[in-house]
Formats: C-alpha cells, sequence, structure tokens
C-alpha cells in the first residue's frame, strides 16, 4: 500500500480534468461541484456512523473544514470555473501542477519541514517537466486562455496549497472519514452558494452527467482523496505534493485520446522529467 499508493493516486487525480469537461457540458461547475461534494459528504457520514469510525473533536473540525475549503472549495471550483470559460483540461492541469513548488516552499516556514538538496532538486525537476509540456501546448495555440479563466485556475493553485498545508499542520490526527466528511460539507457549502451568486445554469440529467458525477463521486472524491489524506498523515506536505508535477501530463495525454488536445514530443520529454523529479523529492525527508 505505502510503495504503489502514490501512484494509483496520481492516475486517478488526474482524470479529474477530464470529468471536469464532461461535467461543464451538462451542468454550471459550481452546481455540479456542490452536488457532488454534498453526496459524498452524506455517504461518508454514513458510513462513519455505521461503522463506529472515531469522532474528531470539535477544533479538529474546524480544520478540516478550513483545509476542505482550500483543497475542494477554492481548487476544484477555479478548476471546474476555468475549463467551463473554455480552458482546455491540459492546460487547466498544467497551471495547477505549480502548486508543489509554493507548498514545498511554504512549508519549510510553516511546518518546518526540511528537505535535503536532492529532493529540491526534484522540485526543480518537476517544475521544469511542467514547464515544458505548457510550452509545448503554447507554441501550438493560447485558444481559450481567457483572463477570467487563467485568474480562476491562478487561485486553484493558492486554494491547494493553502489547504495541503492546513491539512498537514493541524488535520494529522483528526480521524479520516468525519474529517473528511466535514471537508466535503464546508466545501459543498460554499460552493453551493457561490453556485447561487454566480447564476450557474443548473444541473442537466443525463447520460454524460451523470457518469461524470458518478465518476466523480466514487474515484475522486472517495478513493483519490482519502489516499491522498492518508498519504498526507504519513508523508511531507511537499513529497505529496510532487505527486502533482505528474497529473498535467497524463491530464494531457488523456485529453489528447479523449478531445483530440495536442501533445508534442515537448510534453512527453516534460513527462520524464517530471517523473524524475517526483522519484528525487519522494525520498525520505529529514
Amino acid at each position: 500500500m505505502v510503495k504503489f499508493a502514490p501512484w494509483v493516486f496520481v492516475l486517478l487525480w488526474s482524470t479529474g480534468f477530464i470529468v471536469a469537461r464532461y461535467g461543464t457540458d451538462d451542468a454550471g461547475p459550481l452546481t455540479f461541484l456542490a452536488i457532488r461534494l454534498g453526496i459524498a459528504a452524506l455517504i461518508l457520514a454514513v458510513v462513519a456512523a455505521v461503522t463506529g469510525a472515531p469522532r474528531p473533536a470539535r477544533p479538529q473540525l474546524g480544520w478540516a473544514a478550513v483545509a476542505g475549503l482550500g483543497i475542494h472549495a477554492i481548487y476544484l471550483g477555479g478548476v471546474f470555473l476555468a475549463i467551463s470559460w473554455g480552458m482546455p483540461s491540459g492546460v487547466s492541469a498544467l497551471i495547477a501542477g505549480l502548486h508543489p513548488v509554493i507548498t514545498s516552499v511554504v512549508g519549510r516556514f510553516v511546518l518546518s519541514e526540511r528537505l535535503r538538496r536532492v529532493q529540491w532538486f526534484g522540485v526543480a525537476l518537476g517544475f521544469a517537466g511542467v514547464v515544458a509540456v505548457v510550452v509545448d501546448h503554447f507554441l501550438d495555440s493560447t485558444a481559450g486562455l481567457s483572463a477570467g479563466a487563467l485568474l480562476a485556475s491562478s487561485c486553484s493553485v493558492l486554494g491547494m496549497s493553502a489547504g495541503t498545508l492546513a491539512q498537514r499542520r493541524r488535520g494529522g490526527r483528526t480521524p479520516l472519514l468525519w474529517g473528511t466528511a466535514m471537508q466535503y460539507l464546508a466545501a459543498a457549502t460554499v460552493l453551493g452558494l457561490g453556485a447561487l451568486v454566480h447564476t450557474d445554469e443548473g444541473f442537466h440529467v443525463t447520460a454524460r452527467s451523470m457518469f461524470a458525477l458518478a465518476w466523480a463521486i466514487c474515484v475522486l472524491s472517495f478513493a483519490a482523496v482519502l489516499i491522498m489524506l492518508w498519504l498526507l498523515q504519513r508523508e511531507a506536505a511537499a513529497q505529496v505534493s510532487s505527486l502533482f508535477f505528474l497529473t498535467p501530463a497524463l491530464s494531457t495525454a488523456e485529453g489528447a485520446i479523449l478531445f483530440g488536445e495536442r501533445m508534442g514530443p515537448l510534453a512527453m520529454v516534460g513527462l520524464a522529467v517530471a517523473l524524475a523529479g517526483v522519484s528525487l523529492t519522494l525520498r525520505s525527508a529529514r
């Protein structure tokens, strides 16, 4: 589990940008997310209650809500809004993939997590790999990159970094099931209010929207997020965040297969460089 969990997480997480592309075709982005996270929160709460899972203390619930707002409300909300405003799924993944740099640098001061030189070199390699994939895309086209979409993607990066640091600093001892349910509930509440202000187009029941919702709940909200939180309880924030360096190239590859989005030789080189960077950063921190 310890050996393979990071790579399973990366593969599952990369599909989130594809789900955002499908989900926003038949639903408003914030409405889709509010429904997804609300259902996920309810299911997790029922499972936790039936299995008698340990209940967190009140301060732990508060920090779980804070982490949930960053990881789910701001991050996912920014990604879905950007894609709904025309940004290609691969480009959205590329921008979101920059958050490990922020997490690694800030984590050194907030969490007192010290990385070896070889791990910092891994962070640099991961960043270089993301840049390579970004350059590859922009050599092809800049279509769909409106100011609003870029702003939404930038906010998603900051939200994910803040949520990851909050979870690592205060959420390490929070019971996993109840803590995650609180994260989803807090995010669903904020996203639901945002949908009202944003005047989302609602949720249209189609085969595509229902499949996207089912995948988002079962694969992303349950499998991928629980693996990520489990990893954060055992690894440094910078190490877990370094896994996100892989998602841009993987999401670009998935977008190329499903939507015909271009992936050139430079993107393939970027994936290889990012793999090397993750391998170095995942070495034990001191």
